[in-house]
């Protein structure tokens, strides 16, 4: 430790005596980047060497933080004690009263606080008296919780708190079965208590710090410039490759995250370990496959289709091929992938846009992107900017596939299209300059404007986005002082993790598109944001504040996270030495912004049986000279079939003609999502606010604008979605209010599904009718339910359904079935997991839309072979209602 406090000491006088005439590599109030370190007001970085860094940043998370805390009670980890905007208050440090479930005691409105701060490691014991909703259970056999949700008794597994500080979170999809929020009845009076410790205090987090080259690097690529610091934080990266590398020969996501996971791993193959590592990035690949189709690992209720991003696998796969040049594997992907998108045709494919269904690709923490209205059903029908540009890319990259395969690539040219088509009609803002971030709501889908940046910055690298578009997106998107938010702006009211969020992996795509659109005020200000981060973390963290650029308050956070690490490796493959691999060849289009300027060299990098040591000066993206071997070459391209060592000679050309722009935006929220109530026909704003605009849409069209807080309805006769947004100051739209629907009376037929099929012998309650029928691989494969319908017209089919199978937020066992009218297939009937062992719990599944005719018809529930989950063995649900609406 003293030779650490030495080592800052010196730096520090490094840091007084040579500001002067020092190279500037970025500059802004909050931060400045040099060539040797990175200063952010009193904490600074320094590179030692490239192969040492120290640091003496001390997170200000602890600081200033206030004793009054607002909590909630929960039962089975469910925020079901108040409406939102509803919470207990607390005065950490005092005598605290006792609460009781759903009521708010009057001591809480009492406490003030004033120039309080709340310490370090303040010890609080809560007290709950839950004896009321124990009454219910042993009076009724459930109880009905304050927002109104019916909780049996059968399924009642404890209660828990949520709330706004640490060690407390919002996180209500996490919360059940956290033993640390789960409040004891020791004595079995009904009054439930729980320690906590408020504002923990760990001294990791705040002494001086430093990173040494821990690990033997020398196999990998080894990289020089004039950029001391850039240096260092390269061999850091390699340091953490080693150190993510299991003894099984696959990648770990994270110094948290043990294990292979889909999406993660393939995000980090494509931006550089196809290139550095291909062997573990295809062992780590085929951990990813389950009956010749990728697995989606994570995603909210049961994964896939909810969640159905796992194709970021192609873009993985292909790039391993194009990095190894392996046929047999080139093979093997094709059929998987394949596979893959054949199932995903039938499960999430939306016939009207031609886009795929399914979360947003990596935001995969619902209330963290989703409005909390939202459940799981309605965010499998969201239409996601990120999630389409993968699929879209995965067909771009079959038909590549087929074409070196001999097989016919139009079918995967016409997949892709109709995505790239669906994309640009439906979620690009010729207004704004950028796409938004998904179609979502219930039979009527509208567009959140917000631009979202992983999805942003793949349509420029894939070739969606045309080069006007490409060039206005990454120039009028808004990013914030610290680098490239998730989306902008954020939401209200929720934590930072992706919402207040920065990842380094998304800045680093966003690097890359920034490069390729020749956007060196955009390079520049994104380049600074991962190097800033990480040496001043001295590691590759998994996120950050968007709005301090902190590591502390984010709701999760891991060291070395495995794209984290990637993401600072591909600026220099991706970005400085512009690399592209092609099934032929390894292509070079340099990016180097002005600030960069000098000599570069990247020493021992292997492509395929080929050792390139590379060298480059200059700056800008025109090659003024390309040489291999000492002989200039008319293209800046080494063929595949290359072998042994090599020298490699790039100049640049030393010319920017145009920076390009950036658009800097403070930090901002939208406002609260619109909580409406419909009462003789005018639907009022609960939680108006007198500064907003509201606008009135109806069946995904807007029809109103208004400073009021109601709004007076048209009779139509017929069926009608209305949702209410609110617009602030800055003209930001909140998110849409849940749908309000009004169906003509005579639209809408309720079918007991017990009168298709046996009744379930099963202690389950809260059904409608006589019973319910069970589904499972084994039990009722096919319904047939015979209906009639008055008039031809454009139905709305769905069902009410229990699934506890798993919990609400993971797993992978959501149930699926096929709906087939009069023997045709019409759509995919999702049923997602509700909660963990908890059958009594009912929900709706989404719509299948169809077209009927008047008079008879023959409907299907049936299981097809397209219709295995991720699990396999368990496919399975309870059915209490058919619900046939007429929507037009």
């Amino acid at each position: 430790m003293k030779r650490l406090i030495k080592k800052l000491c010196v730096v520090s006088l490094l840091l007084t005596g040579c500001s002067k005439g020092e190279k500037t590599l970025y500059h802004s109030k909050d931060f400045s980047l040099f060539q040797d370190r990175v200063v952010q007001g009193k904490f600074e970085a320094k590179a030692i060497s490239d192969r040492e860094i120290v640091s003496n940043y001390k997170s200000p998370a602890n600081d200033q933080l206030s004793p009054l805390v607002l909590f909630k009670f929960s039962i089975n980890g469910k925020d079901n004690e108040f409406e939102p905007g509803k919470d207990h208050r607390m005065f950490a440090g005092k005598s605290l009263p006792l609460y009781a479930f759903g009521e708010i005691n009057p001591q809480e409105s009492k406490w003030k606080v004033k120039k309080e701060t709340l310490k370090p490691n303040t010890k609080v014991t809560l007290k709950m008296d839950g004896r009321k909703v124990l009454e219910s259970f042993k009076k009724q056999g459930f109880y009905v919780t304050p927002t109104g949700a019916k909780i049996y008794k059968q399924d009642f597994k404890g209660f828990y708190v949520a709330g706004s500080q640490d060690p407390l979170n919002w996180d209500f999809d996490n919360l059940s079965g956290n033993k640390s929020m789960e409040m004891t009845d020791s004595d079995g009076d009904g009054i439930y208590t729980l320690d906590l410790v408020m504002n923990p205090y760990n001294p990791n987090n705040f002494v001086s710090q430093e990173w040494k080259l821990n690990n033997d690097v020398s196999a990998y690529p080894q990289y020089q410039s004039g950029q001391l610091l850039v240096d260092a934080l390269y061999n850091m990266s390699l340091d953490e490759t080693v150190m993510n590398i299991e003894k099984d020969g696959t990648f770990r996501t994270g110094a948290k995250w043990p294990g292979v996971w889909t999406r993660d791993v393939s995000y980090s193959i494509l931006l550089a370990y196809a290139m550095i590592e291909p062997e573990v990035a295809k062992t780590s690949l085929l951990r990813k496959v389950k009956r010749n189709r990728i697995i989606q690992d994570t995603g909210t209720g049961g994964a896939w289709p909810v969640s159905s991003d796992r194709t970021t696998w192609a873009l993985a796969a292909y790039e391993v091929y194009k990095a190894t040049g392996d046929k047999e594997w080139l093979k093997q992907a094709f059929e998987i992938i394949r596979n893959s998108v054949r199932d995903d045709e039938k499960t999430i494919l939306d016939e009207q846009t031609g886009l795929r269904k399914g979360e947003s690709s990596f935001l995969d923490w619902r209330k963290q992107e989703y409005p909390l209205w939202a459940n799981n059903v309605d965010i499998y029908d969201s239409e996601c900017l990120g999630t389409n540009a993968v699929h879209f890319r995965a067909y771009d990259i079959l038909a590549e596939m087929a074409e070196l395969l001999g097989e016919d690539a139009a079918p995967y040219r016409q997949g892709a299209e109709q995505i790239k088509s669906g994309l640009n009609k439906y979620l690009w803002q010729a207004d704004k300059g950028y796409y938004g971030m998904y179609l979502y709501g219930r039979e009527y889908l509208n567009l959140d404007q917000r631009p979202e940046m992983l999805g942003g910055a793949f349509t420029v690298l894939f070739g969606i986005a045309d080069a006007k578009q490409a060039g206005e997106l990454i120039a009028k998107t808004p990013v914030v002082p610290f680098g490239t938010p998730c989306f902008y702006p954020q939401i209200p009211g929720i934590l930072p993790y992706h919402n207040n969020g920065i990842w380094p992996f998304v800045q680093a795509y966003w690097n890359w598109a920034s490069a390729k659109t020749g956007n060196y005020k955009s390079l520049n200000h994104g380049l600074a944001s991962l190097y800033r981060a990480a040496g001043l973390f001295l590691t590759n963290k998994e996120n950050m504040v968007a709005q301090n650029g902190d590591f502390r308050d984010t709701q999760i956070n891991s060291d070395r996270q495995l794209w984290s690490v990637a993401g600072n490796l591909a600026m220099v493959y991706r970005v400085f030495f512009g690399m592209e691999m092609t099934p032929n060849s390894l292509k070079f289009a340099p990016v180097v912004p002005e600030e960069y300027a000098g000599k570069r060299s990247l020493k021992n990098f292997r492509y395929r049986k080929a050792v390139l040591n590379i060298s480059m000066e200059g700056f800008g993206n025109q090659i003024e000279s390309f040489k291999l071997d000492g002989k200039e070459l008319e293209n800046a391209e080494i063929p595949a079939n290359l072998e042994g060592a090599h020298t490699v000679e790039i100049v640049l050309k030393s010319v920017i003609k145009d920076q390009g722009s950036l658009n800097v935006q403070p930090s901002r929220f939208t406002l609260e999502t619109p909580k409406v109530e419909l009462d003789n026909g005018k639907l009022e704003v609960v939680n108006f606010d007198p500064k907003a605009s509201y606008e009135l849409w109806v069946n995904g069209k807007r029809v109103q604008k208004s400073k009021k807080k109601t709004f007076d309805l048209k009779k139509t006769g017929q069926y009608a979605e209305y949702q209410i947004t609110a617009v602030d100051a800055h003209g930001y739209r909140s998110f849409y209010s849940e749908p309000v629907v009004i169906v003509p009376k005579g639209d809408e037929r309720i079918y007991q599904m017990e009168t298709f099929a046996p009744k379930a012998r099963l202690p389950y309650k809260g059904y409608h009718g006589r019973g319910f029928v069970e589904i499972t691989k084994k039990k009722n494969l096919n319904i047939k339910m015979p209906v009639a319908v008055k008039e031809s017209g454009l139905y709305a089919i769905s069902f009410r359904y229990a699934n506890g199978s798993g919990p609400y937020n993971t797993d992978n066992k959501c149930a699926i079935r096929s709906l087939l009218v009069d023997k045709q297939f019409k759509g995919t009937v999702v049923m997602s997991q509700l909660a963990k062992d908890e059958w009594s719990l009912w929900s709706q599944s989404n719509s299948v839309v169809a077209e009927l005719s008047k008079g008879k018809h023959m409907l299907e529930l049936k299981f097809l072979p397209f219709n295995e989950n991720m699990n396999v063995e368990v496919n399975r649900a309870m059915l209490d209602q058919m619900r046939i609406v007429k929507i037009k």
